[in-house]
């Protein structure tokens, strides 16, 4: 038996963290089964233990820094 994981769909503005209610940037699906959502702030906060329990760890929070492509150069 083969097991393919689906690539996760992109984080929107309706997925909030766990801990906080913000707006989530890390998804982090458990090995037991579980999924956890969290802001930038609380991802970096628990990330070693995350780590120890994640099956996968979803980090969209590049796009924190990321420059919207209708910026003009001069306001980048």
């Amino acid at each position: 038996m083969t097991t393919v994981l689906t690539p996760a769909s992109p984080l929107t503005a309706a997925d909030r963290c766990d801990r906080c209610g913000a707006q989530a940037y890390l998804r982090v699906v458990l090995a037991s089964g579980g999924e956890l959502l969290f802001c930038a702030h609380h991802g970096r906060k628990f990330e070693p233990e995350l780590k120890k329990i994640a099956a996968e760890i979803q980090d969209e929070t590049d796009r924190l820094t990321a420059v919207p492509a209708s910026t003009e150069d001069e306001e980048r």
